[in-house]
């Protein structure tokens, strides 16, 4: 492929354009992807599945920060019955699912990948770009939603209250210029970090609930006073348990983190024999990694939702109550003195503001994994900078629009968290069903309608979760088709490849003037060749003598943006030599042919091409939806902005 010469970049703009290979610490390149290996190659290294957990667990662990507040406020007295229903939900449905992601989608693409992978062509795409709107949504979210509740727990502090005192929107902003400051910075490795956040968090909130137990079992009337409070407002147990079913929506919350456990797969270590094919080992320990964060999860929220409904006054959940967003940090400062809430309040913020780093992780990894793909990114959305700098701003902006508040963005954050996990039940529903395994697909098509019911309750009940996805997903779509229509004119493929025998059309051609004929595929008949060959002889006034190489490309998926090109040679009717090519688009794959021809030869190409009939803005569409379209054109186009220099260009022939 030809490449073009362009300026010398400035400093910043190549410190902001540096490769991406930063946050995994891959070899520099530039796409967003990991290297490929060869077949049967053995994966890099990795880490052990317990560390990856925490890596997974800023995110997932984090949500106790102001999950126990959220469910008093949705169930009140039955929070810890609501629960209950949420952690059923959560091993008997989101752990089964994202196990079976694990195994079906091992490099960490997630559910999405699945998805794409049912659907093709333009729906596949806009359904994958819809799926990363709500990814979005529950990405970003969670920066502004844990750096608001982080800042919530500064605020709240005994001894920083009277100095911050109205000040946590500007604290919220505050911690998320400074996550976005270590992107800039670069962020290499993020699990040594994260094994110490959890590892203190966890011990710490431990030594609350084990507090919190032992005040309740010597103080029995607690346990007392909620029981006979709770049958006096619900009657009996059924009724508290389809209460409790109602208001479970409103705790998905406590859902998060199963999307970035699969994201997470490729730092997994596995066995030394796993392959990039088969990595038996990494699928395993992934498993294993979210069977326990989810058991040890499930653990503290049940725990936790019952001291808290215990041992807190209801009335502190309120907005501008001292639990609010902070219940079990109430707790820790009611029964652990002042000194250990300082230091749990500590824990809680920095593991609260790296759960922001997760997620801004995850949307690096997540956006140049398709957008780039689909032709649907700018150049530079490939680098790291720049795209840290993009979603920093977007998060200030949902952050002032929430005025930081915890409880006003939980809807949004649910919202997408729901929609991940209901995307993920589906496509493991429809895997199960193609594989044939018929109790797996109807176990996978109940837990399915349990969380669409969950995320349509959640959507009726909180719409603003919903609207905020959809800004997300009307921009993407905006940027992705004005992006893919400023980048209609590139060659779009990424690898040439020729077979013996066109490689041998070529090389025969090179010793005289390189002539090819543009053939849109007919019945493939000697007529048609003949006839073609005749037109444009005589349109063109080419010798007889001069011999043709008809080149014909049939459009495969013109939804795809850019992909190898492979050219196989064959002999027809016993004296027409045709070049066959598959591509997304006609001009471009004729175009890129070209360039290589001229590459590999050191000689410039021709080829001739007739004029397309019908309307030429009709044409354009047909070719930036179809591939197809005004083919001539187009492919000059291309060439032209491949190869300033025009006595370097290939030649264009139309008649």
């Amino acid at each position: 492929m030809a490449t073009v010469t362009h300026p010398p970049a400035g400093r910043l703009r190549a410190w902001m354009l540096e490769g991406l290979s930063d946050m995994g610490g891959k070899d520099g390149r530039d796409d967003g992807q990991d290297p490929p290996l060869p077949p049967g190659a053995p994966r890099e290294e990795g880490r052990p599945w317990y560390r990856v957990m925490c890596l997974t667990g800023v995110d997932y662990f984090s949500t106790l920060g102001y999950q126990p507040g959220i469910a008093a406020l949705a169930a009140g007295l039955l929070s810890p019955v609501a629960t209950i229903v949420l952690v059923v939900v959560t091993l008997a449905g989101a752990l089964p699912v994202y196990r079976r992601v694990a195994e079906e989608s091992p490099h960490g693409e997630g559910s999405i990948a699945m998805l794409e992978r049912l659907l093709t062509f333009w729906k596949g795409k806009l359904f994958v770009l819809t799926l990363l709107g709500f990814a979005a949504t529950d990405f970003l979210i969670t920066i502004t939603l844990s750096a608001a509740d982080a800042s919530t727990h500064m605020v709240e502090n005994p001894h920083l209250a009277g100095a911050l005192h109205d000040k946590q929107l500007l604290i919220t902003m505050v911690l998320i210029a400074l996550l976005g400051a270590v992107f800039l910075k670069g962020f290499l490795e993020a699990i040594g970090v994260a094994v110490a956040l959890v590892g203190t968090y966890l011990a710490l909130n431990l030594v609350v609930v084990v507090t919190g137990l032992w005040h309740v079992l010597t103080a029995g009337h607690v346990v007392t006073d909620w029981s006979s409070a709770l049958t006096a407002e619900h009657g009996n147990v059924l009724v508290m348990i389809g209460v409790a079913l109602v208001v479970f929506p409103k705790l998905a919350l406590g859902l998060s983190g199963f999307e970035t456990g699969v994201a997470v797969m490729p730092h997994v270590r596995g066995d030394a024999t796993d392959t990039e094919e088969r990595p038996a080992g990494r699928i395993r320990d992934t498993k294993k990694l979210l069977t326990t964060a989810a058991l040890i999860m499930s653990g503290f929220l049940i725990t936790t939702s019952f001291l808290t409904t215990l041992l807190i006054p209801e009335r502190e959940f309120q907005p501008g109550g001292e639990a609010n967003g902070r219940a079990l940090a109430y707790l820790a400062h009611a029964y652990l003195g002042s000194a250990f809430g300082t230091l749990y309040d500590v824990s809680t913020i920095l593991i609260l503001w790296f759960a922001g780093a997760s997620a801004m992780a995850g949307l690096l990894n997540l956006m140049p994994r398709y957008l780039p793909r689909y032709g649907m990114a700018p150049h530079w959305a490939r680098a790291v900078r720049p795209m840290v700098i993009v979603f920093t701003l977007v998060a200030f902006l949902v952050t002032w629009v929430f005025d930081a508040s915890v409880d006003a963005q939980g809807g949004a954050y649910a919202t997408g968290v729901l929609v991940l996990i209901s995307s993920a039940a589906v496509a493991v529903t429809i895997s199960a069903r193609r594989a044939g395994r018929r109790a797996s697909a109807v176990a996978f098509a109940v837990i399915s309608a349990v969380f669409l019911y969950t995320t349509v309750v959640n959507v009726l009940e909180r719409p603003d979760g919903v609207k905020i996805g959809a800004c997300f997903i009307a921009a993407i779509i905006l940027v992705s088709l004005l992006s893919r229509l400023s980048r209609a004119f590139e060659p779009r493929v990424t690898h040439v490849a020729l077979d013996p025998l066109a490689e041998r059309f070529v090389r025969d051609t090179a010793h005289r003037t390189i002539r090819f004929i543009a053939n849109k595929p007919g019945d493939r008949g000697l007529a048609e060749y003949r006839d073609k060959a005749e037109k444009i002889r005589a349109v063109n006034e080419v010798p007889s003598l001069e011999d043709f190489v008809f080149v014909e490309v049939t459009v495969t998926d013109p939804s795809e943006f850019e992909g190898a090109l492979t050219v196989r040679g064959e002999v027809l009717h016993g004296r027409y030599r045709v070049l066959t090519l598959e591509s997304s688009s006609v001009s471009n794959a004729l175009a890129a042919f070209l360039l290589h021809v001229r590459d590999t030869t050191g000689r410039i190409p021709h080829m001739y091409f007739e004029w397309t009939e019908g309307n030429p803005f009709a044409n354009f569409l047909r070719f930036l939806l179809f591939g197809r379209g005004e083919v001539a054109p187009v492919a000059r186009e291309v060439l032209r902005e491949a190869e300033p220099d025009s006595s370097r260009r290939p030649r264009v022939h139309v008649g």
